[in-house]
């Protein structure tokens, strides 16, 4: 599977990659875009599945590693929603990014 991240370059720079359809992001790298930690990005995200703003099974898709383990990856839609939600430095230089794009 090829996928893009978003990703922090210096001074808090947001890079998001042209090809928005790629754009799939596993909970480290939320974690680490964000800056939250594991249990909070995990409530958040459980928040939009039970309010009904998105739907699993478009945004969220299970990958085997090639060590045999499985990882969460997360699609754009998702990480757009995150951004509004979580309320961290990391999240609002996130939104400002995305606004800007737009």
């Amino acid at each position: 599977m090829k996928r893009e991240i978003i990703t922090t370059v210096s001074y808090g720079r947001i890079t998001i990659p042209s090809d928005t359809g790629n754009i799939w992001m596993n909970e480290m790298e939320l974690v680490e875009l964000f800056g939250v930690i594991a249990p909070t990005l995990h409530a958040a995200i459980r928040a939009m599945y039970k309010c009904g703003v998105l739907n699993p099974l478009e945004v969220e898709k299970r990958i085997k590693l090639p060590n045999g383990y499985y990882a969460d990856m997360y699609a754009l839609p998702m990480v757009v929603a995150l951004a509004f939600r979580i309320d961290t430095s990391g999240a609002a230089t996130v939104r400002n990014a995305l606004l800007e794009r737009l």
